[in-house]
């Protein structure tokens, strides 16, 4: 039985193939052109690689070369640290595109669904702290005249460490559990109009 024998390229072929070589070497950019074009200081970058948030390759002079696609990835990852969420939650986002090649829109539509949840609450809670920084925030501080009204006395402590009403609390619970906490009134005491006098000696 013959052997299949690969056809040479003719010259269409072959300039196919050129073209896709070089693509593929444009590819792919010196760490010299990321930060240039991303913003981003080398050091940062190395530290991102430590961090496992981005793969680089070495050059035969030993310089790192980097995937032209990560610039989107830096870009994800430097807004993700903006609105506040830490390098394992972006890691954990990240390892769900895939490896050795350029994630395509659906790679990142797939991960966009993957962290509405987070970001809905990151969003909410970036909202709330927007929406009561200048009123009482059950910190205890006391140093607005809002928190004589919405906790005083630092009531809202009772409910536990921390920022209460930026944690879940709400004033009206505190001022609830301070109206419970109110003693009730002694059955033995005086009635309306009735002065207090000794007893007389007999």
């Amino acid at each position: 039985m013959k052997q299949a024998t690969k056809a040479p390229l003719g010259p269409a072929s072959a300039s196919q193939a050129t073209q896709a070589a070089h693509s593929s070497a444009t590819e792919r950019v010196p760490i010299g052109e990321l930060v240039r074009r991303s913003g981003i200081a080398a050091s940062t970058l190395r530290f991102y690689e430590d961090a496992g948030l981005l793969q680089s390759l070495r050059s035969d002079s030993g310089r790192r070369h980097y995937a032209r696609s990560d610039l989107r990835r830096l870009a994800f990852i430097r807004a993700a640290q903006t609105v506040g969420l830490s390098l394992d939650d972006i890691r954990a986002a990240l390892a769900q595109l895939p490896q050795g090649r350029t994630p395509t829109v659906a790679d990142w539509e797939r991960l966009s669904r993957s962290w509405r949840p987070l970001l809905d609450q990151r969003i909410s809670a970036l909202t709330q702290l927007r929406d009561t920084l200048s009123s009482c925030i059950g910190c205890g501080c006391l140093s607005l005249s809002k928190c004589r009204l919405y906790n005083p006395g630092d009531r809202a402590a009772q409910r536990g460490a921390g920022a209460r009403y930026l944690l879940g609390d709400t004033a009206q619970q505190v001022l609830a559990s301070l109206t419970r906490a109110e003693p009730p009134a002694s059955s033995h005491a005086a009635k309306p109009g009735a002065a207090p006098g000794r007893a007389k000696r007999r």
